[in-house]
This record gives C-alpha cells, sequence and structure tokens, in this order.
C-alpha cells in the first residue's frame, strides 16, 4: 500500500536530516583523519594477508575510456581522479586564507609561509644528502617535503584539546602553503611530457567555470561537466591532473559579490563548495587514495629492515623527522630574528617545536611523489612507501610528546578561570 503525500514528505525529511548530520560528523578533522588511517591499516594488512594478490588485482584493474586516453588503472584514478577533488578542497581553503583569512595580513602571514618554505627546502636537502652518501637515488628529492593535512589537523585535535586556536591556525596556514609549493613541484619536475595544445585547450572550461562562479552560479550540471572537461585536458597535457583540481579553487570567488546576489547573497562561493565537498573528500576520495596507495608488501620484520636499507626510504625518513623540524623552526626563528614579524602572543617556541614535529607527517601528497618519481608498484616505490609510514609514526608519536605536555600547561592555566579563582 501506497504510502500518504504526508509520511512521505516526513520519510524525506527525516533522510534529509540523517545526511546532513553524517555530512557534519565527516567534516571533522578528526573523522577525515581516522579514515584516512583505517584505509591505510586495511591496505597494510590486507597486501601482507594469504589474499595479497586480490589487493594487487584490485589496484592493477583498468576501467575508463580508451577514447579519451582514460583507460587507468584504480590506482591511477585514485591518484589522478580522486586527489584532485582533494587539491581542489585545499585550494579552497587557501583562496579563502589569501583573501580573507590570516594571509591577508603580510606580517602575520610571514612566519607561517617562511615555515612552510622552509618545511620543503630543508626535508629535500636532507633526503638528498642522505642518498648522495648512501648511493641512493636522488630522483624521490620531494617526496618528504610534503606534509599532510587531513592527518596533521587530526592528530592536533586528538592529542591536544587544551592548546591555543592560534596554533591551528599556524600549523594549517603552514600545511596549505606546503601543499601549494608541492602542487607547483609536482607540476613543474614531475611531468614527462607536455602536450601545449592539450594544456591550453584546458584554459576554455576552466574560463567557461570561472565565468559561471564569478556569476554565483551553482547548478551542478552546468559546473561538473566544465569541471571535468578542464581536468581531462589538464590530463592529456602532461601535468599531473590534480593541479586542475587547484585551478578550478583558484577560480571560485571568496567574498560575496553584491552585484550578483546583493545585500543577502549570503557567503562566497568558495566557502559553500568547501562547505559541501569537504565530506566526499575526507570520506571517499583520501580514503580510497590511500587503500589503493598504502599497500606495500613487508616480509616481516625482515623485509622491514631490507627495505629501511635502502637510502631512498632513510631519505625519506630522515627528510621527515629531522628534515621537517629543522626547516620549520629554523626559518621561523631566522624570519622573527630578522624581520618585524612577530610570533602570536598565545604561542611560545614549545608550541612552534611540537607543530613541527608534527609537519613531519607526509602521507597523501608524499604517497602521490613517490609514485610519480619511481613508478607505482616499483620495488623503490615499495621503499618509499615504508619510509612515508615509519616517518610519520615517528613524527606522530614525537610530535604527541610535546604537545601533550604544552596542552597539559595550557589546561593548568585555564583552571583558575574555570573555578573563579585569581
Amino acid at each position: 500500500m501506497a504510502q500518504p503525500p504526508t509520511a512521505r514528505r516526513l520519510f524525506a525529511r527525516a533522510s534529509a536530516r540523517e545526511a546532513a548530520r553524517l555530512a557534519d560528523v565527516l567534516r571533522r578533522e578528526t573523522v577525515g583523519g581516522v579514515l584516512l588511517m583505517l584505509a591505510a591499516l586495511v591496505a597494510l594488512v590486507w597486501i601482507n594477508s594469504p589474499w595479497g594478490d586480490a589487493y594487487t588485482d584490485l589496484r592493477e584493474a583498468s576501467v575508463g575510456p580508451a577514447a579519451l586516453n582514460l583507460h587507468l588503472t584504480l590506482g591511477t584514478w585514485a591518484a589522478d581522479g580522486l586527489l584532485a577533488i582533494f587539491f581542489f578542497v585545499a585550494g579552497l581553503e587557501l583562496k579563502r586564507e589569501l583573501v580573507a583569512g590570516d594571509l591577508r595580513d603580510p606580517t602575520r602571514a610571514a612566519l607561517p609561509i617562511a615555515a612552510a618554505v622552509g618545511g620543503v627546502a630543508v626535508p629535500a636537502a636532507v633526503y638528498i644528502a642522505v642518498n648522495v652518501v648512501g648511493d641512493g637515488d636522488t630522483s624521490g628529492w620531494a617526496i618528504p617535503a610534503a606534509t599532510d593535512i587531513a592527518f596533521v589537523l587530526a592528530v592536533l585535535a586528538v592529542v591536544a584539546s587544551n592548546l591555543p586556536s592560534a596554533l591551528r591556525t599556524f600549523l594549517l596556514t603552514l600545511a596549505v602553503v606546503d601543499d601549494l609549493l608541492a602542487i607547483t613541484i609536482i607540476a613543474l619536475f614531475f611531468t614527462a611530457t607536455l602536450n601545449l595544445w592539450a594544456l591550453g585547450a584546458a584554459l576554455v572550461p576552466l574560463a567557461a567555470f570561472a565565468v559561471l562562479v564569478q556569476r554565483r552560479v551553482r547548478s551542478w550540471w552546468l559546473l561538473l561537466p566544465l569541471a571535468a572537461g578542464t581536468w581531462i585536458l589538464v590530463h592529456e597535457s602532461g601535468v599531473h591532473a590534480t593541479a586542475a583540481g587547484v585551478l578550478l579553487a583558484f577560480a571560485v570567488p571568496v567574498v560575496r559579490s553584491d552585484d550578483a546576489g546583493g545585500p543577502d547573497a549570503g557567503p562566497g562561493l568558495a566557502e559553500h563548495f568547501e562547505h559541501r565537498l569537504r565530506p566526499i573528500s575526507a570520506a571517499v576520495a583520501v580514503p580510497i587514495f590511500a587503500l589503493l596507495s598504502a599497500g606495500v608488501a613487508v616480509d616481516g620484520l625482515g623485509g622491514l629492515a631490507d627495505a629501511l636499507r635502502d637510502p631512498v626510504a632513510l631519505g625519506v625518513v630522515a627528510g621527515l623527522v629531522v628534515g621537517k623540524t629543522i626547516g620549520i623552526l629554523g626559518s621561523t626563528a631566522l624570519v622573527a630574528r630578522f624581520t618585524h614579524a612577530q610570533l602570536d602572543e598565545d604561542l611560545t617556541w614549545w608550541d612552534v617545536l611540537g607543530l613541527s614535529l608534527l609537519a613531519g607527517v607526509g602521507f597523501t601528497v608524499s604517497l602521490l611523489i613517490g609514485e610519480l618519481a619511481f613508478g607505482a608498484g616499483s620495488e623503490r616505490d615499495e621503499h618509499v612507501k615504508v619510509g612515508i609510514l615509519v616517518g610519520s609514526l615517528l613524527a606522530i608519536a614525537l610530535a604527541t610528546v610535546v604537545l601533550r605536555v604544552r596542552s597539559r600547561v595550557y589546561g593548568r592555566l585555564e583552571e583558575p578561570a574555570a573555578t573563579g579563582g585569581p
């Protein structure tokens, strides 16, 4: 028997409320980070289980239209396609910071930007030094340069709830700029061949997308085909397709357009799109990429030791743990010492040490650069994955010690105010 219209409407409203609550949960950084870690753990356990061949078969299965040069493996679809969604969301966040956030003020932006630059340059130098001395391969110099936004913010939220908000803002700005630098590195140094015709053609759907969003058009049936066309042409050009996500994000307006919608038009589209797409990025795109990329076959402790004997893996570990810490802390201290830039009054240099260690968590982009540098599934790529996992775990462990101590200190400082004391 058919439900009466009223019952159907009530059911639809209840379903919409449940979907909205689920989306709100997925926007939490802790949830996204947990899903990412679970996906990586599943990949590691799966490939090292008796069913490891099934994992490899899944990752290497090819789908997509060959006529468009898009008959790609699922692993490639995850790295080129799903990560474009991640970079679109990251690009929206970066543009909001540049236009309406902390990066708008040069004096406040100077320290986290300097930290990001140092956090990219020094790990690369450490990696190169380890591989030159160890007669390794310097091709993967950019692998330890990347900081994983999803992971670091999730860890920060879990291990240190009493830290001042200024620390999160500093870390977020650092990580977003770090991602922009990583995308630039991928475009400049990991593009084997460049098809200028395809790259020029990509400007056509990109320009159409920009015109529509500047007019505050939100219709997915107009914007999605243009975004897909931009991605396909950038992919065809030889530039890594994730760059399309950033280009599209930078076309989206941040501030409200009075001409388009009047004084009650609401927030800019950047905030709207970020709000809509962050659950997809956190719950689908990044976890699936981790599932299809983090699987590395390790033959027990002996296999782990063998992988870590490779200068490439050692360079990744040293770059993430040592290079990130020295690069971020050192560059921040130098800029604060020789310019008018000041550390936020709510922060201490111990806090900066903690976030410098935490920024050594390189996962999503580091795995991507490893695949681009050595080829997905190669022996060196497997060693890179071991190095990323070991280095990231060490960074989390060391950062947790420092940040939990700092969190307890800030917690004690807040107790008198909470109890009405002096």
